[in-house]
Order: C-alpha cells, then sequence, then structure tokens
C-alpha cells in the first residue's frame, strides 16, 4: 500500500480543537483539516478529516473522468499543494465553495473508477469525523453507464446568483466579472498565489475606484471566493442591464516566463491568432473543472434583430478596448499583440459591450511582482476609470453632464 497525508499547520489538535471549539457552534461550516489518499490495488481510498459530521453525495461525470463530491458549506484549511500530485486512480483534485452554503470536491481519474464505498464515522481520536469515499477501476463501458445513472444528480448544477436588480437610474451600469473562484481556482503561480484571489482582489479596487464618483452603477458578478458558471456571468450582466462587461483575469502559460504582458480580448466567433483561441478553450472549460456542464450559452443568436444587435455590439466592445490598451500603454507592459479577439463564452452576450483583460500572466516571474504590487494594481484602475470615462464621454454628454477627463 501506498499512501501520502496533507496536513494543515493549525493550532495543535487541528480537527480535534476545531470540533472541541468553533466548529461545534450550532450553524458553523465544517472544518476540513486534513486529507489523504491511499492506493491498494484497484483501489483508492480518499480520506478528509472534519471538524464535525457532514452528508455527502458522490456521482461522476465522463469527458473528462471526474467523481464530483457535494458537501454543506466547508471551510478547507489544506495546503495549497494539496490535490496536486497523482495517486491511485485519482490524477488530481479541488475543492472550494460551490455556491453559497455548498461545497464541492472534484476528483479528475486517472483511470475509469466508479465510487465503491462512503463512510462517516468518527477518526481514531474520536473528537473529529472521517469522510472516507472508496474509489474502484473499472471499465469503459461500466463507468460509462454509471456516469450516465448518477446524471441525474448533477442535474441541478450550479445555482443561479440572485438576479442584480435594474432600479430606476440614469447612470451607466457596469458589470465587472473576476474570473474563475470558489471550486475553480483558475492559473497557479509559485508561492500559492492564485488566479482566483488576485482577480477578485483587483476587481474590488476597480469597483471601489469606478463608484467613487458616483457617476456610475456598478455590480459584481461575484464578490466573494464563490464558483459561478459562464452561463451565470453573462445571464447576470444582461439582467443587470449592463452598459458594459469586464472580465478580469490573470492567465499562465507553458511558453515560460518570456511570454508576458497584458492583453485585452474582444469576443468573435473566429480567433485573432492561434494562442487566442487556446486561450479561448482554456477558459471556455472552467464550468468542466468544477464539475458543472455549460450546456447551450444563454445568448445564442436567433434572429436578424440580434445579428444587428451584436454587431452593434462589438463596435461598441472594440472602441473599449481600444482606449483600455492606449490607457494601459502608458503605465504597463503590453503583449506584443495587445488587443486579440477569440470565441469566449463569457463574452457571448449579444447586447452588452464586453472586454476580458489578461492583466498578465503568472507563469512569469515579472508580471507576477506586477500584479503583487499595490503601486502598479492603482495605476492599472486608474487607467481602466480613464478608458471608461472616456467610453461614456459621448452618453454625459448628451445628458448634460461634463465628461470627467484628464
Amino acid at each position: 500500500m501506498s499512501a501520502f497525508l496533507l496536513a494543515i499547520a493549525i493550532a495543535a489538535g487541528g480537527a480535534r480543537a476545531w470540533a472541541a471549539g468553533e466548529g461545534a457552534k450550532a450553524g458553523a461550516s465544517a472544518v476540513a483539516a486534513a486529507v489523504a489518499v491511499e492506493s491498494e490495488g484497484a483501489k483508492t481510498r480518499f480520506k478528509i478529516t472534519l471538524s464535525k459530521a457532514v452528508t455527502a453525495q458522490a456521482f461522476l461525470m465522463e469527458r473528462p473522468d471526474r467523481v464530483i463530491v457535494d458537501l454543506p458549506e466547508v471551510s478547507f484549511h489544506l495546503p495549497a499543494e494539496a490535490g496536486r500530485s497523482k495517486e491511485g486512480l485519482i490524477a488530481s483534485y479541488r475543492y472550494g465553495l460551490f455556491a453559497p452554503g455548498r461545497s464541492r470536491v472534484v476528483m479528475d481519474l486517472a483511470q475509469p473508477a466508479v465510487v465503491s464505498g462512503m463512510t462517516v464515522q468518527p477518526d481514531a481520536s474520536g473528537a473529529a469525523t472521517l469522510l472516507t469515499i472508496e474509489l474502484s477501476r473499472v471499465e469503459r463501458e461500466e463507468f460509462r453507464r454509471a456516469a450516465a445513472e448518477s446524471a441525474s444528480k448533477s442535474a441541478e448544477g450550479a445555482p443561479e446568483p440572485p438576479a442584480v436588480q435594474q432600479a430606476k437610474d440614469a447612470r451607466p451600469v457596469i458589470m465587472i466579472d473576476p474570473g474563475h473562484g470558489g471550486i475553480d481556482p483558475g492559473a497557479a503561480a509559485s508561492g500559492h498565489v492564485v488566479e482566483k484571489d488576485l482577480v477578485l482582489s483587483f476587481a474590488q479596487r476597480l469597483k471601489k475606484k469606478l463608484e467613487a464618483g458616483g457617476r456610475y452603477k456598478v455590480v459584481m458578478t461575484r464578490d466573494e471566493d464563490v464558483f459561478v458558471s459562464l452561463g451565470a456571468r453573462v445571464k447576470a450582466a444582461r439582467a443587470a442591464q449592463a452598459d458594459l462587461f469586464i472580465s478580469v483575469h490573470a492567465d499562465s502559460i507553458s511558453g515560460g516566463q518570456d511570454v508576458r504582458g497584458l492583453t485585452v480580448y474582444t469576443g468573435s466567433e473566429r480567433a485573432s491568432d492561434a494562442d487566442s483561441a487556446r486561450l479561448a478553450d482554456r477558459e471556455n472549460k472552467a464550468d468542466a473543472a468544477a464539475g458543472v456542464e455549460s450546456g447551450d450559452m444563454p445568448d445564442d443568436v436567433s434572429d436578424i434583430l440580434q445579428e444587428l444587435t451584436l454587431r452593434e455590439t462589438r463596435s461598441f466592445s472594440h472602441g473599449f478596448a481600444t482606449r483600455l490598451v492606449g490607457e494601459f500603454d502608458a503605465v504597463a507592459r503590453l503583449n506584443k499583440n495587445p488587443h486579440r479577439q477569440a470565441r469566449f463564452q463569457v463574452l457571448r452576450a449579444h447586447d452588452v459591450p464586453s472586454v476580458l483583460v489578461e492583466l498578465g500572466y503568472l507563469s512569469s516571474q515579472k508580471d507576477l511582482d506586477l500584479l503583487m504590487s499595490e503601486e502598479w494594481r492603482s495605476k492599472m484602475v486608474s487607467a481602466m476609470a480613464v478608458a471608461v470615462d472616456r467610453f461614456f464621454a459621448t452618453r454625459f454628454a448628451k445628458q448634460g453632464a461634463a465628461a470627467v477627463l484628464p
């Protein structure tokens, strides 16, 4: 038998202390204090130590092969490297908040396998709870049948975020979309830095900057570390009747540290280059990373009126992207081709001008240093705010309001 244990550096007693203290309070979330994966022959056991008993539900998904474990809300106190190493039937796994009140573990399978057992019982100390999920190797056809049988369990998918109510307000509505979130961490860098945290922090700073002047109504697709599906992000923008949608990302690339710089993307059925097509394909798989089937996007163009609206919207999107690149040029290192196009799912709203901003590459230490710099982020936020002001200058002029331009 081979086994490895990943534990957290918390106060002595770990889960035992939580079970006796904070974790035992009525209504408190369970705390995941340690996780172990044990492999023996055709079986692999995933064991997670929790501060209290939980109800778990597991199901399978194919293409790619995954085991999904749904839990009530759990606070994961695990090391950043947890889940990155292959062990037995599990190629890798990730975990996090899936929706308010719900957490999820997604195991990527190295070989087809089914859940052959699941137990929740006290651990050896008796003070904490051990959730054990046993996986057994099966042939492809058996896995396919089992995945089809469990499909109904996953039909609910990620709940839609509450619709942003559009109050009577003459101000432009700007929706900021921090990429990834919750169980979907996005790209990772050295030092346990992950994309979802960086872009959320940046988006919150941008929101504060845009709201400071009182000229815009600013909303976000997420304002905490929670998963939001790609379709739900588009729906949220349309429900808010957004006048501008800005999706914020910070990708990683395998091309080494020489590839760096900021890039602004707009939506297009045909990618401007092969790199953009690959990036869009990778970003469009974010739902699968969280164990969600994307299904049809909510904004497919179906008639000539929508087609005309889409053309006008993409013209506005290109105009805003040009303004962004112009403002960024003075304060940031730009990619060699800073304005690109690709078929990003999150840019599919036919009636909301939309851009996706890649702040830089986490695979580049120089970019990462900038992304972690307070001074650089402040300059970037200011540049984006100026681009937004210039984008809406004509609208403000028509309303009789003086545009605030530097």
